[in-house]
């Protein structure tokens, strides 16, 4: 995060579920900090706290220790500085292009004309002219997450939290969204927290690469990705670093592997 003032900042996170007969730390020792306007990667294997740590940041996960800060004031809930954007569109059905994107406004009562002076700012920003008085039911799946990431954007955050936003489009769709989302981030600079499983996708979007251990989650390593936008995917610049975070990858996902065969096996003889 050269050149970068400290936006997003996480100390010593802890992070344990507790069940009936059993905790789990989900989180430990896990520190990063994002700097303003950078675009950051979370990769790691299936259960290793990627979205814990992204739903903490947002304030809608309790920590169990550690400290979070956003732009210097310690999250202590969630926050309008903070917009999130799901894998599941969670648009409202009843709800046209434009009265989805005006949501968080008419929640904070901003007068009717500056709301649709900023819904039309994001819907001119994420390409959706034209389907502004359109519900959600008549959007594809990469407009219908052009919306979230434009309601997400109307409330002006500092950051933007996103978990696995392309996970449920094809491939094609996915590509072109990655595209769309890099444009939307350099036209707002906005510091961005993107949670993935994708290698390829972390490769395309970040600046850097934190690739988190097995459960219980902490940084394994940081990678930075110094290629320039936008980027080739068959370059041979491109495919080392993919090379390098799959590298990093595997072992931790041996040990997931691992851990699941010994609790099934407890489970069994249980």
């Amino acid at each position: 995060m050269d050149g970068h003032e400290v936006d997003i900042r996480m100390e010593a996170l802890l992070k344990v579920f507790k069940e009936e007969t059993r905790e789990i730390v989900a989180l430990k020792e896990f520190s990063l900090d994002v700097g303003d306007g950078e675009f950051v990667c979370l990769l790691g294997p299936s259960g290793c706290g990627k979205t814990t740590v992204l739903r903490i940041v947002a304030g809608l996960e309790t920590k169990s220790g550690g400290r979070v800060t956003v732009s210097g004031v310690e999250v202590e809930g969630a926050g309008s500085n903070r917009g999130v954007v799901f894998q599941e569109f969670a648009l409202f059905p009843w709800r046209t292009v434009r009265k989805n994107i005006e949501f968080g406004l008419e929640v904070k009562k901003i007068p009717p004309h500056e709301r649709e002076a900023v819904s039309s700012t994001f819907i001119d920003l994420v390409n959706l002219e034209g389907f502004e008085n359109a519900h959600p039911h008549q959007l594809s799946g990469g407009m219908k997450q052009r919306v979230g990431i434009a309601r997400a954007l109307a409330n002006d955050p500092a950051v933007l939290l996103m978990d696995e936003p392309f996970g449920a489009l094809d491939a094609q769709t996915r590509n072109l969204m990655q595209k769309e989302l890099l444009r939307i981030w350099s036209a707002t600079r906005k510091t961005i927290l993107f949670v993935t499983h994708s290698v390829d996708e972390a490769v395309f979007l970040a600046d850097r690469i934190v690739v988190m251990t097995a459960r219980p989650g902490k940084v394994k390593r940081i990678i930075p990705v110094a290629l320039p936008r936008p980027r080739e995917r068959t370059s041979s610049e491109f495919i080392s670093i993919r090379g390098e975070v799959l590298e990093e990858l595997d072992a931790e996902f041996a040990k997931t592997m691992m851990r699941e065969m010994t609790d099934a096996s407890v489970q069994h003889k249980a």
